[in-house]
């Protein structure tokens, strides 16, 4: 019998504020953040297997199966509801990856949300995202579904509403490595903590982790530099892209057309809600 795949979207975020405000005992940085959806998404296909196997059927160059987010994401969800069913899975990436768009995380959460369905193991949103954060720190909020703002090491959140905006995407051509910006001597790891009043007029925008990206790699700031011409750009995570939150997609298309030549990236529209939300 042929394999019947459903198709699932798996959004990229972009952190509108990134603050890195203490660290913990076991070396985990504290943070404040605000994760918004875009809809610029990496799209995961899923077919029931009744064999209990778990397949990626497309790896990825350079990153083995095993270690792929979305087959530990299927066989962690399998573990835990004891079901006797698997899944083959199939990916198209269009998220950069090490981009700080969080395409991983964001494949991980589709995979446990969509085969919470298919497989009808029934568990809860606050489950799901309890099992996602054994998988990375941003898996959780792609489970939440809304807009939020982070705190802890980026699983405690509170949701937020967020105005429609459209944003401009650059890619520097550069992959930062998470781990090393995290242990570099020059971050700060003490900034002041957020009122959530003064954070809803999102005025606050800033990323601690900027500062360390750009003095390592040139190429992110000069994408900073040539944003700027057209407004106030940020980095996403810690990198390497960056962005242009702009009023109308007329504005941002201008934008994304003068800078296209030179970078990769594109234009996306800020979601209220995952696409998923509604399927628990």
């Amino acid at each position: 019998m042929t394999a019947v795949f459903h198709a699932y979207p798996a959004p990229a975020k972009l952190n509108l504020m990134l603050k890195v405000v203490g660290r913990r005992a076991d070396g985990y940085h504290l943070l404040e953040t605000v994760f918004r959806f875009i809809d610029y998404s990496d799209t995961v296909e899923l077919a029931v297997r009744d064999d209990g196997e778990i397949e990626l059927l497309n790896p990825i160059d350079g990153v083995p199966a095993e270690r792929d987010l979305t087959v530990r994401a299927a066989r962690l969800l399998q573990e835990h509801s004891g079901t006797s069913l698997g899944a083959s899975i199939r990916l198209t990436k269009r998220i950069p990856m090490g981009g700080g768009l969080g395409g991983g995380s964001s494949d991980a959460a589709t995979v446990l949300l969509a085969l919470n369905t298919l497989w009808q193991t029934g568990l809860s949103r606050e489950t799901l995202m309890q099992l996602g954060l054994k998988l990375g720190a941003d898996v959780p909020v792609f489970v939440f579904g809304r807009n939020a703002f982070a705190t802890g090491i980026g699983e405690e959140l509170t949701e937020l509403e967020l105005p429609e905006k459209w944003y401009v995407v650059l890619h520097p051509g550069v992959h930062v490595p998470t781990a090393e910006i995290f242990s570099s001597k020059l971050l700060t790891r003490n900034s002041d903590l957020s009122i959530m009043r003064i954070l809803e007029t999102t005025q606050q925008r800033r990323n601690d982790l900027q500062q360390v990206v750009t003095s390592k790699y040139p190429a992110v700031s000069e994408a900073l530099s040539e944003l700027e011409k057209y407004g106030s750009p940020l980095m996403t995570g810690s990198g390497s892209c960056v962005f242009l939150e702009c009023d109308s997609e007329i504005e941002a298309d201008k934008v994304y057309k003068a800078l296209s030549q030179k970078y990769n990236g594109f234009v996306a529209k800020g979601l209220s809600v995952h696409p998923l939300f509604d399927s628990l």
